[in-house]
């Protein structure tokens, strides 16, 4: 279904709802930019911040996404919950709204607000990752990066989580917007292993949110995390690192040299990764497509080379037509496993002035549904068509997971788990252009980015969207409906009105 499609199916009563909100700027409910009467309230409490005048302030407020880079009004730097409870309280006296940023990855710049004028409260000094070798129950800082969060757990006690690849990425959207790993098939999604969180609300108190102790809370932030407070420490279970993990990965380049021959490819993939009587949730994997053209299929394999020899690499050659160009098989530890798979010499990243950065535009593709052929063949018609052999006005890939499927615990919880949409998501696809840095991304990248995705979506008869590939383009009413769902958003939006009724912590998409 097209972007333009897609406006005229939404529920009208969502639609209806969400145009009587107010706009979410920091000018809704007359709120305002940050002044003097704020930044005096902050100084009166002590609290660390920086203002546009500060030399600190261009770095502090970098985002990982070059193509959107907005001013805060004002970035405090808290050492202390205290620090973030009197930040809140200055921000609500003032009607100063807030958003925090754990590690800035957020693919539409939320971190810093999505706007202009907003009060970002930075999280890099909550860095602590503390093992209870007892409870096997990880204390995390909302600043933790997910590579010195890995480490860190395993260093302790040989421990894992289930998280994404990506070492730099911040624990506060990635585990509170879901969290995908090629592991979350064995160890969940890393909100599933949210077991409290510590929260600062908008009324400027401090709670320890579970599912016993202000359960609503504990809900609405495994979520909506940046529609509801800041968590300065996440309460994580953990599981033993297996010891032997495969590392693999097989290019199918001739794949692409046809829309047919694509298909049946990616169709093989499929018709293989629901095999229940060869995979299990020991096995994490994705097919990755560029213009280069590049057709692989790689993941990691919890289990002994032997067993992956023996039966996942006959069973996943059979299923594709074409034979593989390379292949690349490796037996690593968990921890080497994680350092192939970041595409970093090490998991440890610096606690302060991590600077990487990219310059793109990206949306994503959920359903519940294997794949039709009409809708692979649309999406590969697309690919042969307008993005390959330099046709494309931006470069690109497409990263298709498998999150569902035999053996999967990810379907095990529900929307009354977490307020989370995707835990019955068999697929999710992530369609992501980018040029050079220093360079503007073109609006025909945005087009052609556009156009893949609805290549898929057209010939879908139900899909969403996954929040941490946020797509920054959509309404307010279309980003809910993909997200969440409407009964999930209604769900949410009551929940809202009782915890933070002045929409507080608020971005462009965020709930109210």
């Amino acid at each position: 279904m097209s972007s333009t499609t897609l406006k005229t199916v939404l529920s009208l009563a969502l639609a209806a709802t969400v145009a009587a909100l107010p706009p979410s700027s920091p000018k809704s409910l007359g709120w305002g930019y940050p002044g003097k009467e704020f930044t005096d309230c902050l100084k009166a409490k002590n609290v660390t911040f920086r203002v546009q005048s500060d030399p600190e302030y261009a770095a502090l407020a970098l985002t990982y996404n070059e193509r959107l880079q907005y001013k805060p009004a004002v970035i405090g730097t808290p050492f202390s919950v205290q620090e973030v409870i009197d930040s809140v309280k200055c921000a609500a006296k003032c009607k100063i709204p807030i958003q925090p940023k754990s590690g800035g990855h957020s693919y539409a710049s939320y971190s810093t607000g999505g706007r202009d004028g907003i009060f970002m409260i930075f999280l890099e000094n909550f860095h602590d990752v503390k093992l209870d070798t007892t409870t096997n129950i990880a204390a995390v800082g909302g600043g933790v990066r997910l590579g010195n969060l890995a480490q860190g757990i395993y260093d302790q006690g040989k421990r894992a989580l289930g998280h994404g690849t990506c070492p730099g990425v911040g624990i506060g959207g990635h585990f509170t917007h879901g969290g995908y790993g090629y592991s979350s098939r064995a160890l969940g999604l890393a909100i599933d292993q949210i077991v409290a969180l510590d929260v600062v609300l908008a009324n400027g108190t401090a709670v320890h949110a579970s599912e016993t102790s202000h359960p609503d809370v504990y809900y609405a932030m495994r979520g909506a995390a940046d529609a509801f407070g800041i968590v300065t420490t996440f309460y994580l279970q953990t599981s033993p690192a297996p010891e032997e993990v495969v590392n693999f990965s097989y290019s199918f380049p001739n794949a692409l040299a046809s829309v047919g021959s694509a298909v049946s490819a990616l169709e093989g993939l499929q018709a293989f990764s629901l095999n229940a009587s060869v995979v299990d949730g020991r096995l994490g994997v994705g097919l990755y497509v560029d213009s280069g053209p590049a057709f692989l299929v790689r993941g990691t394999w919890f289990g002994s080379l032997a067993d992956f020899n023996a039966s996942i690499a006959p069973a996943l050659l059979s299923a594709i037509p074409s034979a593989p160009a390379s292949i690349t098989v490796d037996r690593t530890d968990w921890i080497t496993s994680l350092i192939q798979l970041g595409g970093a010499p090490n998991l440890t990243v610096p606690l302060y002035g991590y600077n990487a950065r990219d310059n793109f535009f990206a949306k994503s593709v959920t359903t519940t549904m294997a794949f039709p052929d009409n809708a692979l063949r649309s999406f590969f018609q697309y690919i042969v068509d307008k993005g390959l052999n330099g046709k494309a006005p931006v470069s690109w890939f497409s990263i298709i997971n498998l999150y569902g499927g035999p053996g999967s615990v990810i379907p095990t919880h529900n929307e009354n788990f977490a307020a989370y949409s995707g835990h019955d998501d068999l697929w999710v696809i992530q369609n992501y252009g980018f040029v050079p840095q220093n360079q503007i991304y073109p609006d025909a990248g945005i087009g052609f980015i556009n156009g893949l995705n609805d290549a898929m979506t057209d010939k879908l008869t139900e899909f969403g969207a996954y929040l941490n590939y946020v797509d920054p383009t959509y309404s307010a009413a279309e980003s809910y409906k993909l997200y969440y769902g409407a009964e999930l958003y209604n769900r949410l939006r009551k929940l809202k009105a009782a915890i933070d009724p002045l929409n507080l912590f608020s971005n462009p998409q965020s709930i109210r």
